[in-house]
Order: structure tokens, then C-alpha cells, then sequence
């Protein structure tokens, strides 16, 4: 995973979250669980690490707009 900058949480209530994770189906289920509750910039792909098990996924919250149910 490339490393968090500082204008990725920039200000109070931006979250940059790292997944890792068993597949592709349980990363995205929780990114989709995340999204239902607040503004989320979803990423469409994961990664995986050469030699390691699982997959990564790394995406975007705004927790200051939450989503209305």
C-alpha cells in the first residue's frame, strides 16, 4: 500500500481506510457497509501482496456528511 499523505485526512472527520482481508467479496461488503452510513469515494479494485494471503482495499470517508436512511 502506498503510504497515507496528510492531505489525504487533511481535516477532522476524513478517514482514509485500509481493508485487508480474506477476498474480494468480504473487502467490498464491509467498504459497502461503511458507505451506507456515511459519504464514501469507493474504490472499484483491490490489491494483493506478492507472497501474502488475502486482499487489500483502500478507500475514502467523509464522516462530516452522513448519508440519510
Amino acid at each position: 500500500m502506498d503510504p497515507i499523505n496528510e492531505v489525504h485526512v487533511k481535516e477532522p472527520g476524513l478517514v482514509l481506510v485500509d481493508v485487508a482481508a480474506a477476498d474480494d467479496a468480504t473487502a467490498f461488503a464491509f467498504q459497502a457497509a461503511l458507505a451506507e452510513m456515511w459519504a464514501a469515494a469507493p474504490a472499484s479494485r483491490t490489491t494483493r501482496d506478492v507472497g501474502q494471503p488475502g486482499v487489500r482495499l483502500r478507500f475514502y470517508l467523509d464522516m462530516r456528511q452522513p448519508f440519510d436512511l
